[in-house]
């Protein structure tokens, strides 16, 4: 029967049990190999909670992992080329990238980052950060560089079988086939630009003026220095980070920008002027639907990524359809993807395919709106113990049953599953997420159950900390970041260095007389 009282639990982040917490009685294990890949923060996660399970149980295990650059850390390992479409950069990492959530929040628990790191710091410190991880837990021996997943395919039964993976030596050319019982998948998500288009388009950049520079419209995954868009008219389309990002950036040295968005309440970007959704382009501009229009020299795309796994595509084991967006996928017994959700999963992990046992594809980091290194940790947790101890898992139909009970519970707060896709709800979603998982492995015994928390407590609290952004900002333009930081080395001190700074400034904004809407990036975490 569905246990709706979890379900309702929105799924959620922090103190990763230890060692001696994951040490139970395991009894016998079988033999299994399992294929990793990737090896950004997803990836390592996964990594380490296998390496750190009890040694009768880790002997049994033969893990490889497969990344397919030169080094650790995914998306913030950046890619130097200089990379124009149809090619696609290995990365969408810009130069003056930095994180729009606070790094104490976004830490592997029990692993902070060291102390002088900024608040909010540049993508240079959170590679390092994931450098010093894999290094410091002796990972690096596990991960095969520059190998390349081609395609992985399913051969058995919805009982027993193995993947067989095809991986890509990029170094010497060669590709080499071999099997595996488990593939985990944590490849990252920020890959594949989504591209939407628009009617007149085409028209548009075909009638460039002669005295102008050629009208382009271009992806933020190419965007990397504002100055290449010095003295022009820039149109940045969507409202996320990246397109934040990108118009706030390009402001410095463009014209004039614009940023187009879906919703009116929006926390405005000084200098930068709101247009509605367009609507269509003409051969001389930008129409909007409220009927005004722009002709911009360039309109940069920060529309997001869809969310593909080419080498499951290649093989028919992940189906890809944009209109898919009921559960004829869970009645027919594939695994879709409407390039925003795979589905059907377990709790965001585990597939429900019927063509292999529900052990043996999990995804690692499919969720948003979440910081990533404690939730890719307590996902890690779930997806090893899927693999080591299956038998504490329902059977698939029972999984099935709770993956609809929860769809059904978003639809009730007005939320489209389908659309919403890995997203977690606002509010304590994200920690709760995290909580739920590492709670039914606490109640199934397969670790102990030290009476805390998974995520905990200061991490649930940054939620709260509505002037903690601004506070560092003003810290950073007083040029006094290292002597609040210089001795902060531990998470209680991180935790405490956050509280002081979001009083610090709340203070001095009661005195100035100054009053701030809910910061976005705090829904943003990750």
């Amino acid at each position: 029967m569905v246990n709706i009282a979890r379900l309702l639990l929105p799924f959620i982040s922090s103190t990763w049990p230890s060692q001696e917490s994951l040490s139970v009685e395991y009894g016998a294990v079988p033999r299994k190999s399992v294929a990793i890949i990737g090896t950004g923060s997803a990836g390592l996660a996964m990594v380490k909670t296998l390496l750190d399970l009890p040694a009768e149980v880790r002997q049994g295990l033969e893990i490889s992992v497969y990344e397919e650059r030169e080094n650790v850390a995914g998306v913030w390992l950046p890619d130097p080329r200089n990379v124009t479409p149809p090619e696609i950069p290995e990365t969408p990492l810009y130069p003056l990238l930095h994180t729009n959530t606070p790094v104490p929040f976004m830490s592997y628990p029990g692993f902070p980052f060291l102390p002088k790191t900024e608040l909010y710091p540049s993508h240079e410190e959170i590679e390092a950060y994931h450098l010093r991880y894999a290094q410091h837990y002796n990972l690096l021996p596990f991960i095969s560089f520059n190998h390349e997943l081609r395609k992985a395919s399913w051969s058995g039964t919805a009982e027993k079988g193995h993947w067989i993976v095809s991986i890509l030596d990029r170094t010497s050319g060669v590709l080499h086939t071999k099997n595996f019982d488990h593939l985990v998948v944590a490849s990252g998500n920020h890959h594949i630009p989504r591209i939407p288009t628009w009617e007149g388009q085409h028209d548009w950049i075909a009638n460039t003026p002669s005295n102008r520079l050629k009208r382009r419209i271009v992806h933020s995954v190419y965007y990397r220095e504002p100055t290449a868009f010095t003295g022009q008219s820039v149109l940045v389309v969507g409202n996320g980070a990246s397109g934040r990002d990108a118009a706030s950036q390009v402001l410095k040295f463009a014209k004039e920008v614009f940023i187009s968005i879906r919703h009116e309440n929006v926390d405005p970007i000084d200098g930068v002027k709101i247009k509605p959704e367009i609507s269509h382009f003409t051969a001389n501009g930008v129409v909007f639907g409220d009927g005004t229009s722009i002709d911009p020299d360039v309109v940069i795309l920060g529309t997001g990524y869809e969310l593909r796994k080419p080498f499951l595509e290649r093989t028919g084991e992940l189906l890809a359809d944009s209109s898919a967006h009921d559960n004829s996928s869970i009645a027919e017994g594939g695994l879709y993807t409407n390039l925003r959700y795979i589905f059907p999963l377990h709790r965001h992990i585990l597939s429900l395919s019927t063509s292999y046992p529900t052990n043996a594809l999990a995804f690692i980091g499919l969720p948003t709106y979440i910081p990533n290194c404690p939730s890719d940790v307590a996902q890690s947790l779930f997806a090893a113990h899927a693999i080591v101890n299956p038998s504490i898992f329902p059977p698939r139909e029972e999984l099935l049953q709770e993956l609809a009970a929860y769809d059904e519970h978003l639809r009730s707060l007005g939320l489209d599953p389908y659309t919403n896709g890995h997203r977690m709800l606002l509010g304590t979603g994200p920690s709760d997420y995290q909580d739920e998982l590492v709670d039914f492995l606490k109640e199934k015994g397969v670790i102990r159950d030290t009476g805390k928390k998974f995520v905990e407590g200061w991490r649930r609290d940054v939620y709260n900390y509505q002037a903690l952004k601004r506070g560092w900002t003003r810290i950073r333009e007083l040029g006094i970041g290292e002597e609040w930081t210089k001795d902060v080395e531990t998470e209680a001190q991180w935790a405490d260095l956050m509280w002081r700074i979001n009083e610090w400034q709340e203070r001095w904004e009661r005195e100035q007389g100054l009053s701030f809407g809910r910061d976005p990036d705090l829904d943003l975490a990750g």
